[in-house]
């Protein structure tokens, strides 16, 4: 039975969400990922809108934080299914921002290893160096992955202290914030009445209050609102580029710049969905006959629609609970403003990694005729007609040389028949149409605005992974957060520095010294040419001299160039 590897090889490097809520972490934990060798007589306070937050100091990272800050109502009860509202409530003792919040409740098993999960989880966390608290620093504003149905700020490996420490050492002090945001159905819910009465997206209205809360407050902390960078990886990479196009482009003053790994403003599925996923959950749950479907779907109780989402059996894939046109924060097809210049236009990061494909892929993939096969009936992005699938396999052939993936590996290797013998071609293209064709339609775009864009390919293979799999999904993520210790790798496989050479970690420096810089000057350094249409990315690679180099970006031009030709019309996005 063919499936893609996103489920063996991606997933098992995103968290999985729970259907049991397991106890918090114990303390032990919390100390060994944040350094909390922390002075407990003095404690940091900031004094927002709300009141006053009461936050701990590490001496170990010689930094501040400030965790399960609420930055909206609890989206429960009759806020369920609705646009995220503003925190209207005040504190006349100091809030205790010394632990972390729930994390948002979706779609996944049930051994998630972290703090517990709720509908009650729309909370942020500051980050900061100790000792800048009137520097108006730049600010990082991290946006999780995780498909848009699991995942969390709480995550290990998404540790803020090393990439706010490498900032420091680096001579450019940045603070950071991540945020957790509404997943699966509780945050993506489809349907034509969630349309018609504006419900639609509330994943991204979520990020988007948050950020609205930065721009609000975070000068309490020492940061400088009008210096904020969104940044984001795969679900969260997309995240970025839709808040690029919300509103069809329009500037609210919320970032100055942006970094997507893995993700787009042109999504990797398709904005296309169908009204039965809703009426067929509000049939299950008793709504059917209910004046408001919607109302109803809100007065279920937790584990009655919790045990909905979680039993059925396409809610992971991003074919029923997904972002969608309403005309409002996303107003049409996003790859049509990117060629109409109608995005924010701020200097940007964007890149992916050179086997995206091994992550997104179909296998076993045995034969051509099969490839042809799936094209027409598999959803990825959107099923393609017979003629659509023959010019697909012109562009992706058999004897593909121009990119065969794995990239790393001979062109005679032959995967074994646990990938197919026909997966490296289809491979490419699996990848090509969720990660790399998007992105290199965004550094176009950019270029042809006339805006600074640092385009990237990540192309080191971690410790754990073998060279079948390639320099697959999510893999740069260590390196950019300067995760050199592995925080939170051991719950998926290990360190992603383990037995590696020196050059890995130095690798990690320079990735996360130069995002940090990007952050805090729009720019990563001299060395990352500025994009221009046909040239270049820059590729990062912890084995060759110079830990990488600049190379024209021209591979597989005829198969993306037919990809991005679809994005609208075909494809749905």
């Amino acid at each position: 039975m063919a499936f893609s590897r996103l489920a063996s090889v991606f997933l098992s490097l995103t968290l999985p969400t729970v259907l049991a809520i397991p106890s918090p972490a114990p303390t032990s934990r919390h100390e060994q990922t944040w350094g909390w060798s922390h002075n407990t007589t003095t404690p940091p306070t900031v004094t927002i809108k709300n009141g006053t937050l009461s936050g701990l100091h590490s001496t170990s990272y010689n930094q501040d934080f400030f965790l399960g800050i609420p930055f909206a109502q609890p989206p429960t009860g009759p806020l369920r299914f609705r646009v995220p509202q503003s925190i209207n409530t005040s504190w006349t003792h100091p809030y205790s921002a010394t632990q972390y919040s729930a994390s948002c409740v979706g779609y996944g098993s049930d051994d998630w290893p972290y703090a517990a999960l709720s509908e009650d989880c729309l909370y942020l966390n500051v980050v900061r160096p100790a000792g800048f608290s009137n520097a108006s620093l730049p600010v990082a504003f991290w946006i999780h992955g995780g498909g848009l149905f699991e995942g969390s700020a709480v995550d290990e490996r998404y540790n803020l202290s090393a990439v706010v420490a490498r900032s420091v050492q680096e001579g450019h002090p940045v603070m950071a914030v991540s945020t957790n945001y509404r997943v699966s159905m509780w945050g993506f819910v489809t349907g034509e009445e969630v349309l018609r009465t504006g419900n639609a997206n509330l994943g991204f209205r979520d990020q988007r209050l948050a950020m609205h809360w930065v721009r609000e407050n975070i000068a309490a902390f020492g940061g400088d609102p009008s210096k904020v960078t969104i940044w984001g990886e795969s679900a969260g990479a997309l995240s970025v580029g839709m808040h690029l196009t919300a509103y069809g482009g329009r500037d609210d003053s919320l970032f100055r710049a942006a970094i997507m790994e893995s993700g787009n403003p042109i999504n990797y599925g398709s904005f296309n969905y169908s009204n039965s996923s809703f009426t067929t959950a509000a049939a299950a749950l008793g709504c059917s006959n209910a004046t408001s479907q919607l109302d109803c779907l809100r007065g279920i109780d937790f584990e009655t629609l919790n045990a909905y989402i979680n039993s059925s059996t396409t809610a992971n894939n991003n074919t029923v609970w997904k972002p969608i046109i309403d005309h409002d924060f996303i107003q049409g097809p996003t790859s049509l403003q990117l060629a109409a210049g109608a995005f924010v236009h701020v200097p940007i990061i964007d890149g992916a990694n050179s086997d995206e494909g091994t992550a997104f892929g179909i296998v076993p993939m045995d034969t051509r005729a099969q490839f042809n096969a799936t094209l027409q009936t598999v959803d990825m992005p959107t099923k393609l007609t017979a003629d659509q699938a023959t010019q697909v396999l012109a562009a992706y052939p058999a004897n593909i040389t121009d990119g065969a993936v794995p990239t790393n590996l001979p062109a005679s290797y032959v995967p074994g028949p646990e990938f197919g013998a026909a997966s490296r071609s289809s491979d490419a293209y699996y990848g090509d149409v969720t990660m790399i064709a998007p992105r290199r339609a965004t550094c176009q775009a950019w270029s042809a605005a006339g805006l600074a864009a640092y385009c990237y390919r990540f192309n080191t293979i971690p410790a754990g992974l073998p060279p079948t799999v390639g320099v697959t999904h999510f893999q740069e993520v260590a390196f950019v957060f300067d995760n050199t210790a592995g925080l939170g790798y051991s719950y998926v496989g290990v360190n992603p520095f383990e037995g590696m050479p020196q050059s890995y970690v130095e690798l990690a420096h320079v990735m996360s010294g130069a995002w940090t810089r990007f952050v805090a000057e729009g720019t990563p350094g001299d060395w990352w040419p500025r994009y221009e249409v046909g040239a270049q990315n820059w590729v990062f690679d912890a084995n060759v001299t110079g830990l990488g180099y600049a190379e024209d970006d021209t591979w597989r031009r005829e198969g993306i160039e037919l990809i991005n030709s679809w994005a609208a019309d075909v494809y749905g996005r």
